[in-house]
């Protein structure tokens, strides 16, 4: 069964243990069947992460970067030297680059949900899902999983 969502806010709530878990309230957006969504449930979300553009190396793969010191005053987050020298003589496909990062749709297998609020139509599930707030998500159930 597939549903839409919207992301609302990341919370915390407190478990009848004492351990803190940390939330995100999603509103349903369709007319589902509450029953249907249990607690501790399996669902897959599907949703588009957040855009930030064109991104070098550092934020886009964790690079480390070059050193602060020995002349280089210019190139402390440069991806530094990308080809294989003369044979080949080319770049290597998928070679990490600096460019278009983020704005792609991406899918969390497996999320736990924490809590069903049939009255306001909302639903929380454990960690973060993709995109900002107001994002529109793609919520599956499986059947034998609920």
């Amino acid at each position: 069964m597939k549903f839409k969502a919207t992301k609302k806010e990341m919370t915390q709530i407190f478990m009848s243990s004492g351990k803190v878990v940390p939330v995100t309230i999603v509103d349903v957006i369709d007319d589902i069947e509450f029953e249907k969504i249990q607690e501790n449930s399996k669902v897959n979300i599907s949703g588009k992460t957040i855009g930030r553009g064109f991104a070098v190396g550092v934020k886009r793969y964790g690079f480390k970067g070059g050193p602060k010191t020995h002349g280089q005053s210019d190139r402390h987050r440069a991806v530094g030297s990308v080809g294989a020298g003369t044979d080949p003589g080319r770049v290597f496909k998928g070679k990490r680059l600096p460019g278009h990062y983020g704005n792609e749709v991406k899918t969390l297998l497996g999320v736990t949900v924490v809590a069903v609020d049939k009255e306001n139509k909302q639903i929380l599930v454990s960690g973060s899902v993709p995109g900002s707030r107001k994002n529109v998500l793609t919520i599956e159930i499986k059947e034998n999983e609920s």
